[in-house]
């Protein structure tokens, strides 16, 4: 079939709106139980109800909890670790009314506590009966909610304060002998990817603690998912060298596994986040990130070797393993989101769960791979993006002719954008755009001084690194000057927004659900990052003055583009007052 000539961004393509989103879901939170695997399923044709799911060892599948139920869990309003299975037990809270619910064979959902409050990241205690949790009391209505650690009776009972005083709490963790309980905790204004502390305590018999005791982590310290090893022996991730490498705590101290430039951890918006998870005492499954590239490999703790696993993807999430295998949450340039079990002695690869239809032969010609982009940011570092070129093989564009562009930024800030499948993106560039999916300083994947490149500079180095990105790919001949457009959600609605009023580099741009203002949000944001734009902007209100400075509300009449807005009514994070404002000055 010969293709046909037209400019690019005109051409046709299957890949419509229709196609992005028709099939999607969202998985998360891989859990293994005996011989079943388990995973959180978010379905938007039952209005974003997440479901738990069964996966047994013949591959049938069934959820186990019945509509209107729908596991989520508010705390820090970004959730995970909403559900826990523990030898065919299931406990889950639920989002409408934040309790816990136990689920125990056949029998209909229970509820085993009280309103106000909400809870994460559960674990079971089965010599004392209990759950430990994460637990977020919200019934003083007129305070900030209290965070702390608790040990819930399985049958409602009682609820006992096991760790209190902290503004925050995560990752409850019993050793395998349930003498021992680790955990996470910070303090405003840090957030857990800044500073964190590692605790451990002693568990006495009637299950209280004591003795607990500081052994890792600082202001400037962030630690990440802390796992006792089958043996008894504390691991966890740390980035004191300025990179998350993983750590054993034994002999006296804490010893490096396998020090790397690379990222063995990530940024915990969430609860219920696995880089690692062990094989046995010396093998230990790890997922890990170099140059935005996310790898899996295993481990040898003695020979102090990674060998990289014969599984296909460039990002790995939510590592589990169990008896000889391994399950993950595994995405590749041309395959979307999947929950993957891979067999250690035969390699054999079985895909449990699928995001979205996996891309027939039909489809496979319009998909556009991700390549790395580095460009020279302003302060002359190196930054990074994915470069998607335009592709679609019925179409070619005229001589001469160059693509429109589109810079995506993600949110967070303190997240980053992967490499893997994403039809969102393809959806433009079978239709003849050029995309650049945007790690600007502050984003994770780089090392912690790339992350910290964002301190107080929120508004200016993303702005800027997207700017530059877009000038870069103009400049190289990948894109048509004029024709160059941004997007982005969240924190990536912000910086588009900011783009628009402070730089005359973009022809047009989206915010979805983005902070136009700042000021406001310091003063309107929930407990969780109610302190975070300390760090990245300035102490509010002391330096009220710099948050005017960096407001696209207050220089709307800056922005000469068009823009275009989406928001959603219910959202805690950034609230519709946020859009509404914008839109109301524009």
């Amino acid at each position: 079939m010969c293709a046909t000539s037209a400019r690019y961004g005109s051409w046709r393509s299957p890949i419509t709106s229709d196609f992005v989103v028709g099939k999607v879901v969202g998985l998360s939170d891989v859990q293994i139980d005996g011989n079943d695997v388990y995973w959180a399923e978010l379905r938007p044709q039952e209005t974003g109800r997440t479901v738990i799911v069964r996966c047994a060892p013949d591959g049938s599948t069934q959820d186990l909890i019945p509509s209107p139920f729908n596991a989520r869990t508010r705390v820090h309003e970004y959730g995970g670790g909403a559900y826990l299975v523990s030898r065919g037990r299931l406990f889950f809270s639920n989002f409408s009314d934040q309790k816990i619910y136990h689920v125990n064979g056949q029998e209909s959902p229970r509820a085993i506590t009280a309103d106000g409050l909400r809870y994460a990241d559960m674990i079971v205690d089965h010599a004392r009966n209990r759950l430990i949790a994460v637990q977020e009391d919200h019934r003083a209505s007129s305070a900030q909610p209290v965070n702390s650690i608790v040990a819930l009776a399985i049958d409602g009972s009682s609820v006992v304060t096991l760790a209190s005083g902290g503004d925050f709490y995560a990752s409850p963790r019993l050793s395998p002998d349930g003498t021992r309980l680790a955990w996470l905790t910070w303090n405003h204004p840090n957030m857990p990817w800044d500073g964190t502390e590692l605790w451990v305590a002693a568990v006495a018999a009637d299950g209280s603690l004591s003795s607990p005791q500081r052994v890792a982590g600082g202001l400037s310290e962030s630690i990440y998912q802390p796992e006792w090893s089958p043996g008894g022996v504390l691991h966890y991730v740390s980035d004191r060298t300025g990179w998350w490498n993983l750590y054993r705590l034994a002999e006296g101290g804490s010893h490096p596994l396998m020090p790397m430039q690379a990222e063995f951890g990530m940024p915990l918006w969430v609860f219920g986040l696995s880089c690692y998870a062990f094989v046995t005492e010396q093998q230990i499954v790890c997922a890990y990130n170099q140059d935005g590239f996310w790898s899996l490999g295993m481990l040898d703790v003695a020979a102090q070797t990674l060998q990289k696993l014969p599984l296909a993807g460039r990002d790995f999430q939510y590592v589990r393993a169990a008896a000889n295998r391994i399950v993950v949450r595994a995405g590749s340039p041309d395959t979307p989101a999947s929950i993957v079990q891979f067999d250690l002695p035969s390699h054999a690869t079985k895909v449990l769960k699928e995001s979205a239809p996996r891309p027939d032969a039909a489809i496979q010609p319009y998909l556009s791979v991700a390549e790395a982009f580095d460009f020279s940011a302003e302060d002359g570092q190196l930054a990074h993006a994915f470069l998607y070129r335009p592709r679609n093989p019925e179409f070619t564009a005229p001589a001469g002719d160059l693509p429109p562009l589109l810079v995506r930024c993600h949110g967070g800030p303190t997240s980053a954008a992967t490499s893997s499948l994403a039809f969102s993106i393809q959806y433009w560039t079978s239709r003849g755009y050029a995309v650049l999916d945007v790690n600007y300083g502050g984003s994770t994947g780089y090392g912690r001084p790339y992350r910290d490149r964002l301190k107080g500079q929120w508004g200016i180095v993303d702005v800027s690194d997207a700017a530059q990105a877009a000038r870069a790919a103009v400049k190289q001949g990948l894109a048509a000057p004029g024709k160059l457009l941004i997007t982005g959600g969240s924190a990536g609605g912000y910086t588009t927004l900011c783009a628009l009023a402070f730089t005359n580099v973009f022809s047009g741009g989206a915010s979805h659900f983005g902070v136009s203002d700042p000021a406001a949000l310091a003063r309107d944001t929930h407990k969780f990052e109610s302190r975070y734009l300390d760090s990245l902007i300035a102490p509010y209100p002391q330096q009220a003055e710099v948050y005017e400075q960096r407001s696209p509300l207050r220089f709307a009449a800056q922005i000469s583009a068009p823009v275009i807005f989406f928001q959603g009514e219910d959202d805690k994070v950034v609230p519709p007052n946020q859009t509404e404002m914008m839109v109301d000055a524009l």
